[in-house]
């Protein structure tokens, strides 16, 4: 009886759906949207933009994290103020200490670096909380402009990678790179009008074409190897890899207490100091205890968990080992807990226990500047950015329209031009609230998987990233230990890539390796992409010149030996020699 009656219920439900489905199919709305002709319906957009959204989430905490250790637009004014006798705290700092008076004062550079001085660290907390509400909106505007303007189930949000970038190379550890956090952001800015252009004139994919095929290709690879050495690391990662005095890295993984700072030092008359302008590290040096660190092995098993998830095919795996470490890690009085009985930690545990909180952004909206306009470095990051976007963006844009049954047999199709629109928009709109470059996720498969056809499934996961706004308190305390998992299992997704190289021709391997094992070792994406197309050229150069040569004298070209044998183990494969 009772199951005769829950039947009944499920096939009214089914009725009730069915009728919903029918009435928003036939409306404006599902007109506009092209519902019908698409073969889909409201509460199957619905179920795909919320599984898109369970497997891009992780990007809110991942992205304000990476970014956050830039030091935004924190300075060295934002250092509290410092005894003159450095062992007296600064509450004490009165009177006289062994004849010298006691005074506060200023302090230098070295206060952004651990032992990271308070006044900073409370404006890295605010920044951080600026960062999170920053990629919701950006993700936010970029997905709602997909969805009303392309009209495809694609969602965005500030990139994996180019976030690095940003963060590590061009802005550097707490401010220590290139040029600062505000021109950062101008340079984004720039980028995004450049391809805001491109896309009008149609110009973007041409000029994607324009990199050599090899290192194209293999970028993605190598951001992805960057990826995982950040997650290995214990600035926003598990701590598994530490520094070594000897090889660089080595295994780590000690407790906190045992880890110690690196600084360059020098020696002058036989004294040893600290180098003009030299700052410490953080702490990446493992004394011992290595492996027994609490919140390694608590990572590991999030890593565990994402990969189980991943390996089964459930939808949110990120989600769902971010969420288990985090958990664990919000209990105080535990070795792996986020909020030990410190000052900085009772001021965390203070703001994650209000739950719900509108956070309104302080400190990066509207931050940027052309101060550093005409520094090379400024160009430099503005060009690595533009080319990053325009392969990553154009690759994901044209596999998910692949994927989705859109292509046309000239490889176009439906949407594409308000496609490109939007994303170069949505980097526009990021940069002026403080993120990095806005692109397509290649997460948006996952979706389209489920049946999204249409831009309600961008507007869905536009709908949820608003509502995260709400909840920037607990997306702030998410530990670096349950982010590292996350940033190595990027890696491995990204690493597919590397089956369209073609190995047997080492014309094309070689600027391929060149470009994946470059960005993580040099720790920087634009390194690694300079490396290969300086490879690429190098290693073309013979085969340039005898082609000019038989073409300057009206000769048939003659191809090069190596290609010859690579004709004889893969004919298809000499078409993209020489792609440049």
């Amino acid at each position: 009886m009772v199951l005769g009656w829950v039947s009944h219920v499920g096939k009214r439900s089914n009725s009730v759906i069915h009728r919903v489905n029918k009435a928003i199919n036939r409306s404006i709305t599902g007109k506009y949207f092209k519902m019908e002709e698409r073969k889909t319906c409201f509460t199957q957009e619905l179920r795909a933009g919320t599984a898109t959204f369970l497997t891009m989430a992780y990007i809110l905490a991942v992205n304000a994290s990476i970014l956050t250790d830039s030091g935004g637009p924190c300075t060295v004014d934002d250092c509290f103020s410092v005894c003159s006798v450095p062992s007296i705290p600064s509450s004490q700092c009165q009177g006289s200490f062994n004849g010298t008076t006691l005074q506060l004062v200023r302090p230098g550079p070295d206060c952004k670096f651990p032992p990271v001085n308070q006044g900073y660290q409370n404006c890295l907390d605010k920044t951080k909380k600026d960062l999170i509400v920053a990629t919701a909106a950006s993700s936010l505007i970029g997905c709602f402009i997909m969805g009303i303007f392309a009209n495809l189930p694609l969602a965005l949000a500030p990139g994996m990678g180019t976030n690095a970038y940003f963060a590590y190379t061009v802005v550097g550890f707490h401010g220590s790179g290139s040029i600062s956090y505000k021109s950062a952001l101008a340079a984004v800015f720039m980028e995004g009008i450049i391809f805001l252009v491109l896309a009008a004139l149609g110009f973007r994919t041409k000029l994607a074409k324009m990199i050599p095929r090899p290192v194209r290709v293999s970028t993605s690879a190598g951001i992805g190897l960057f990826l995982a050495f950040i997650g290995l690391q214990s600035s926003e990662g598990v701590g598994l890899v530490g520094y070594s005095s000897a090889t660089l890295v080595t295994l780590a993984g000690c407790p906190s207490e045992f880890l110690a700072q690196v600084a360059p030092v020098q020696t002058v008359n036989g004294t040893t100091m600290l180098m003009p302008d030299g700052t410490a590290s953080g702490n990446i040096l493992c004394l011992k205890h290595r492996m027994e660190s609490a919140t390694l092995w608590l990572g590991v098993v999030g890593f565990v968990i994402i990969s189980y998830a991943m390996i089964k095919n459930i939808k949110g795996a990120m989600i769902y080992g971010i969420l288990f470490v985090t958990v664990v890690s919000w209990f105080r009085g535990t070795k792996v807990t986020y909020f030990p009985h410190t000052e900085q930690g009772d001021q965390l545990y203070s703001y994650f226990k209000k739950v719900v909180d509108v956070h309104k952004i302080q400190k990066t909206a509207g931050a940027l500047s052309f101060h550093d306009f005409g520094k090379g470095d400024f160009w430099q990051a503005l060009i690595t950015f533009l080319y990053v976007d325009i392969l990553d963006a154009t690759g994901t844009l044209y596999s998910m329209a692949k994927f989705a049954g859109f292509m046309d047999e000239k490889g176009d199709f439906e949407g594409q031009y308000f496609a490109f629109m939007s994303d170069a928009s949505a980097i526009i709109v990021g940069s002026t609230l403080g993120t990095s470059p806005v692109t397509v996720f290649i997460e948006s498969s996952t979706g389209i998987k489920e049946g999204g056809r249409t831009g309600l499934t961008a507007l869905t996961v536009a709908f949820y990233f608003l509502l995260s706004f709400f909840f920037t308190p607990l997306l702030a305390s998410i530990p670096p230990w349950a982010v590292g998992p996350a940033l190595i299992l990027v890696g491995v997704l990204m690493m597919k890539v590397v089956v369209e190289i073609n190995w047997e021709n080492m014309q094309e391997g070689i600027p391929a390796f060149i470009t994946i094992i470059l960005m993580p070792l040099t720790y920087s994406i634009a390194y690694g992409v300079i490396g290969g197309i300086g490879t690429f050229i190098a290693l073309h150069l013979g085969d340039w010149a005898v082609l000019a040569y038989r073409s300057a004298f009206h000769r048939k070209p003659a191809i090069s030996a190596t290609e010859e044998a690579t004709k004889e183990t893969n004919p298809a494969a000499i078409e993209n020699t020489n792609q440049v």
